[in-house]
């Protein structure tokens, strides 16, 4: 839900066709981010405020005792049967859905300090009972209350289990991060062609770490699965991102959630006394919309104007720095000696960063830019029922403290700048998300976007369809320097204090050489998109044409494969030798066999193989294991004659194979199937690839739990090398391998 919600894009549309001529007109000549914002205040009427309201009363974040009372009671259902983690996050919704000191929010904390209990999560159950106890739980019920107390307090006399489950995950000591650290031998450059983008200036081999940046803001994604069910984003803090069990909700919404009192006074602080009475209006205009209020709202009036001010004082500089073509060295600090707004230096991770990034007001289309001029004057209409945030309210005339002026309508046109900014400097913050399967003994693990946020030195990457890089992201509290300014530009030993952060460190995955350009991916990469389809979002999202070398070497093979007529993966049914495209069909490469297939059968065939895959993932998921078996094997048969085992639907048919297999507990003939997917994850993704790091993982696993020590060591190297390349040498896949290997050791 990056944009605004269709409703009200349509709503915005139909205003746009209803202008005049002369005011589309006028509209259209607009360049400037104030006068753009001024004019779509301008034309908010009554109608569009009620318009606006009646759609947002669909994404309400009232509170309401009814709902938390089905929530506690879908927690107590999933208790019955033990399966405690889905326990305490049900009874986590019901507890940001009851009103403040009342029974049922009493009911819903004692509740999931069972949950936390049986968890093994003592302290944080010991939390849960006092929240309980203050918000009024019942007195004849308080004896089996104060007997869990008291066993938590036994318990926490013993001695503590390294293996014992965290409500949330802090960042470990070994975790160092920092809000923007260059690596030393990368360095920030400019040039007239590239723009801003990062270099390497000395040899960097794969693995090391090039660049950590903090995100200036980000914002949890909102679930658009049906409200009942537990979604990513129930288990996660709505302000560090961390993962938890036991959430604190804001005392007046419903929607927020933090994974301690710590992030909810700091997030109140910063943003969310403001965020929280258009809660609602918020989830309606979409991330990006919610993403750039929150920005300008911590970046402030004062700090705006400060960038503002000295925007049109570095106007009048002198801009013969830049004659030359090639690529000039910046250095954190220097003036601007071009731009008019600061994009030619590098300005670290401070506000001025953000404001930097190219908001490309001329790629947007007029109605793309009327739709978020529209949305953000709409949104600060509504931020003036209340009180104005105090960073904007501030003003040397006491008498006007508390009350919006004139001036301040500089809020909405910084939200204004931001938003058409984030439509290419966005950046999805990722997690890997362990599927939580009934009787599954092997991870079962995916790739889930989790919140969206900005990076002011991320963003200076430019981009590659076959990337030199890696990135992970870090989550919860991390230590924090003090010294913030004096680490952006390399690894300085500083004072350290802790705060809830987001971060992002980004390695390279190949062996990077002096001169080389750190290149990120921005979403199309060439392992999972064919080159026009890459081109074609590229060129409409990021307003750019593709050149790199992935998109140079597919575009040249591509009229060699069209001049060869090859057709990847698919082979003859009859004689199982590579197909050919010709015209409309496909036809057998070896001449003597002489069997072709049309496009369409072939894309039937392959339509048919998905809906059958489909199926199983369906069965699988409600523990039909042998129902799910049954449609597997006959898939496969079936693709076995069509496919070549490259083929991506081969790996996926011989994942979801070796999945059932695991679950039954027959280890050896999972692993058999899971190295027939690696052979087609290898295929599509590259022998570097995490995806293959992560298949790697999992077949470890399976050789270990088949106490097949021999294959087992044989496997675990190459994922450890995957998983370090790609994830750094502290993440929670590599330490179960080092433990797996100390086990193995002691074994041969």
């Amino acid at each position: 839900m990056d944009l605004p919600c269709p409703e009200w894009i349509r709503h915005v549309e139909q205003k746009w066709t209803k202008l005049r001529t002369e005011e589309t007109e006028r509209f259209c000549l607009l360049k400037d981010i104030d006068a753009i914002f001024n004019y779509g205040l301008s034309l908010i009427c009554p109608a569009d405020l009620n318009a606006f309201s009646r759609i947002s009363e669909k994404y309400s974040v009232k509170k309401s005792p009814e709902r938390a009372s089905e929530f506690r009671q879908q927690g107590n259902q999933s208790f019955k049967v033990k399966d405690y983690t889905t326990a305490a996050l049900y009874y986590s919704k019901g507890v940001c859905h009851a009103d403040k000191n009342t029974e049922e929010l009493s009911l819903c904390y004692a509740n999931r300090s069972a949950a936390l209990f049986y968890h093994g999560l003592y302290r944080e159950c010991l939390e849960d009972i006092q929240r309980s106890l203050e918000a009024g739980y019942p007195n004849h019920l308080q004896d089996k209350l104060k007997a869990r107390q008291t066993a938590c307090l036994c318990h926490l006399k013993k001695p503590e289990k390294f293996n014992q489950p965290a409500a949330h995950q802090q960042t470990p000591p070994w975790q160092k991060s920092i809000n923007t650290c260059i690596s030393p031998g990368v360095s920030v450059y400019f040039s007239s062609e590239k723009g801003r983008h990062i270099l390497a200036t000395e040899n960097k081999p794969a693995g090391d770490v090039v660049l950590e940046d903090e995100a200036f803001c980000c914002v949890l994604i909102p679930s658009t699965i049906k409200a009942g069910k537990i979604n990513t984003e129930d288990r996660h803090c709505h302000h560090c991102l961390s993962q938890s069990l036991s959430f604190v909700p804001c005392p007046n919404c419903s929607y927020v959630r933090y994974c301690g009192e710590s992030c909810q006074k700091d997030a109140w602080e910063r943003w969310h006394q403001w965020e929280c009475p258009v809660g609602a209006d918020l989830l309606a205009i979409g991330v990006l919309g919610h993403l750039a209020l929150r920005v300008a709202l911590k970046a402030g009036h004062l700090e705006v104007e400060r960038v503002k001010k000295s925007t049109s004082q570095d106007n009048h500089m002198a801009c013969s720095f830049y004659k030359s073509d090639s690529p000039v060295k910046l250095s954190l600090g220097d003036p601007c000696r071009e731009s008019s707004d600061h994009s030619d230096c590098y300005h670290g991770n401070s506000y001025m960063g953000i404001y930097s990034l190219l908001p490309h007001v001329a790629q947007h289309s007029p109605s793309s830019r009327f739709l978020l001029a529209i949305t953000m004057a709409v949104l600060y209409r509504r931020l003036q029922s209340g009180a104005p945030p105090d960073m904007w309210a501030s003003c040397e005339n006491k008498e006007f403290s508390g009350t919006w002026r004139s001036e301040m309508s500089m809020l909405g046109a910084t939200a204004l700048r931001h938003m058409l900014q984030l439509r290419c400097n966005a950046q999805g913050v990722i997690a890997v998300m362990v599927k939580e399967e009934s009787g599954m003994a092997v991870q079962s693990s995916s790739e889930i976007r989790i919140a969206t946020a900005i990076f002011p030195v991320l963003s200076l990457l430019n981009h590659s369809c076959s990337p030199n890089t890696s990135i992970s992201f870090n989550t919860g509290f991390q230590s924090d320097p003090l010294n913030q300014s004096g680490c952006s530009e390399g690894h300085i030993g500083c004072p350290e204090t802790f705060h809830s952060r987001v971060t992002v460190t980004i390695r390279a995955s190949k062996d990077l050489t002096a001169g080389e350009e750190i290149l990120h991916c921005y979403g199309p990469h060439c392992s999972r998109m064919e080159v026009n389809k890459r081109q074609r979002l590229l060129l409409e999202q990021y307003y750019f044409q593709c050149n790199c070398q992935a998109c140079q070497r597919d575009l040249s093979e591509g009229s060699k494969n069209a001049t060869e007529n090859t057709a990847p993966g698919l082979k003859c049914a009859k004689c199982a030798k590579p197909l050919r495209s010709h015209m409309d069909k496909y036809v057998c490469s070896w001449p003597s066999c002489g069997h072709q297939i049309t496009s369409t059968d072939m894309q039937n065939k392959l339509k048919g193989l998905r809906c059958l895959l489909d199926q199983a993932f369906h069965l699988m998921e409600r523990d039909r294991l042998d129902e799910a078996l049954k449609i597997l094997k006959s898939t496969s048969s079936q693709a076995n004659s069509i496919l070549m085992e490259t083929h991506p639907l081969q790996g996926e048919l011989a994942d979801a194979t070796a999945r059932v297999y695991a679950t039954t507990c027959e280890w050896r003939l999972a692993a058999s199937h899971l190295k027939r997917s690696i052979v087609a994850i290898q295929a599509q993704f590259g022998e570097d690839s995490i995806e293959l790091g992560r298949q790697l993982f999992k077949l470890a696993q399976l050789h270990f739990n088949s106490r097949d020590c021999g294959a087992a060591i044989s496997v675990i190297p190459r994922a450890q090398k995957l998983l370090s390349l790609h994830c750094g040498p502290h993440c929670e896949e590599l330490q179960e391998l080092k433990e797996m290997e100390s086990c193995l050791e002691g074994l041969l």
